[in-house]
């Protein structure tokens, strides 16, 4: 989460084993170093587990990147997914007292185990998955990375049993929509993460829509592995290319406050204008000579947000990490990164697909089960095979940067009627659900059935939003109420 993507959590997918990386295309020569294994969990945030014995260095940095490759047979599937919670009697967010009550009941029944940031319980974890907190008390579970689809939709199904279990005991629910349909933000309880705070100061500075994504957004997402640098930089160009084919097959948010608010995926339309320099389509992607190093510069441009030291987080907003690397932070004076600072960074950095040591892809709006499993299935049938995905790059390669950026554009508007080319949105659609159908049968995992979740959509060239909207309009009488429990899980 959502996310801002709604995501304001730590690191969730990533495992650091004990390996040197494959060798780069056009770097075998460059030097390796190993890193230590890690698992990072929800909350708080990394702190001083990688130690070094010298000061890093960029190229420390694009290790790190490039410590992610690892042969196919190690390839994984992480999954995310937000959702937010509701009081029944009321229809409002849940408060953190409600939250933690929740998180009592999960470690009292299901053996979680809680991660606590200072006095209060702000997220959970167990075999490898972790229950975390967005900054409005969008829950969001992070899940362990696991070889197929059937297991990960195994995962997903008993943590919404469990969440149902205790949360309907407490006359509490969760839904899943990829923007909140009822209230403000003013009404959304903060949760007690001392970054939180800090974003929530910095971000109306710098963009328009910042506590929007912060409180009222919920995405749901996927992590997937790569090989190699070239293979790495072929995922990442095929992703960010599609992604507004995903935001308009995915598009469930059209509500704000009780009305229409003119857009198919407005959780898309808020990370336009949140933060400029740390959100978009990344145009350098697409360039001749991209690469992990390339991705760091990237990186390096943005602006900080904070530091983690002593149990505490720092406000660094708008510093240079790049001063950071040479001592000359102005809030800790003298004080060098730890690759640990570098993981908090990157984490503050919210494009439609970011680069850490896997893709997260983070252009679909949050909806219901089928489709939480549909995601990820869509993005394994591209990614994990080679035919799907040299297919996939061929139908991109010669989109144009203005293409691109028009469909970045106007796919949260218009959905799968988005003109392009000769036709529309739909027609890519259809033709990227078959290669990734094609993609799923080679795997022969029996994972096709997951696609069904979008099936319908692609076909017919209807969103799941304008579903909605009929309902709106027709037998909910214009009134919103109605899908919190429409959509409940």
């Amino acid at each position: 989460m959502s996310a801002l993507s709604c995501n304001f959590s730590s690191l969730h997918y990533s495992i650091m084993l004990s390996r040197s990386p494959a060798p780069l295309s056009g770097d075998s020569n460059r030097s390796r170093k190993k890193m230590r294994s890690s698992i990072v969990a929800a909350a708080p945030a990394a702190e001083d587990r990688i130690t070094k014995a010298a000061p890093l260095t960029k190229l420390d940095l694009v290790d790190y990147l490039a410590s992610g490759c690892k042969p196919k047979s190690r390839w994984r599937i992480g999954t995310e997914h937000e959702k937010f919670g509701f009081d029944k009697s009321t229809l409002k967010p849940l408060d953190y007292p409600q939250i933690s009550q929740l998180f009592e009941g999960l470690c009292e029944r299901f053996n979680w185990q809680k991660e606590m940031e200072g006095d209060k319980v702000t997220g959970l974890k167990k075999d490898g998955q972790s229950i975390s907190l967005e900054p409005g008390g969008q829950l969001e579970l992070s899940g362990a990375p696991l070889e197929t689809l059937h297991a990960t939709c195994a995962e997903l199904s008993s943590h919404l049993y469990e969440v149902k279990a205790v949360s309907e005991e407490m006359g509490v629910g969760f839904f899943g929509m990829g923007f909140h349909p009822k209230w403000p933000v003013e009404v959304f309880d903060m949760m007690p993460k001392g970054r939180f705070q800090i974003m929530r100061n910095y971000l109306p500075k710098v963009g328009k829509f910042g506590l929007d994504t912060m409180f009222r957004t919920c995405t749901v997402q996927v992590n997937l592995d790569f090989s190699s640098e070239e293979d790495m930089v072929k995922k990442f160009r095929v992703s960010l290319a599609l992604q507004p084919v995903v935001t308009a097959i995915f598009a469930n948010s059209p509500f704000t406050e009780g009305a229409p608010n003119g857009y198919l995926s407005y959780r898309s339309l808020t990370y336009t204008d949140m933060d400029g320099d740390r959100t978009g389509d990344l145009p350098f992607v697409f360039e001749d000579g991209f690469s992990f190093e390339r991705y760091v510069d990237y990186a390096l441009e943005v602006p900080m947000v904070f530091v983690y030291r002593d149990g505490k987080h720092v406000d660094c907003t708008g510093r240079s990490f790049k001063d950071f690397l040479l001592g000359r932070l102005p809030e800790l004076p003298g004080e060098l990164p730890t690759l640990s600072d570098w993981e908090n960074h990157i984490n503050t950095i919210y494009p439609e697909v970011r680069l850490k040591k896997y893709l997260e892809m983070r252009g679909a709006d949050e909806g219901p089960w089928k489709r939480l499993c549909a995601l990820p299935a869509l993005w394994v049938g591209l990614l994990y095979d080679e035919e799907a995905l040299e297919s996939a790059y061929q139908l991109i390669e010669d989109w144009s940067r203005a293409e691109r950026a028009m469909l970045r554009r106007e796919a949260p508007k218009l959905g799968l009627k988005t003109r392009f080319r000769n036709g529309t949105l739909k027609d890519v659609a259809q033709e990227v659900l078959e290669l990734a159908k094609e993609g799923l049968e080679r795997r022969g995992y029996n994972e096709v059935k997951f696609l069904e979740g979008v099936a319908e959509i692609v076909e017919t060239g209807v969103t799941p939003a304008e579903r909605l909207l009929e309902l709106y309009n027709g037998k909910w009488n214009k009134c919103v109420d109605p899908m919190f429990h429409a959509l409940e899980y």
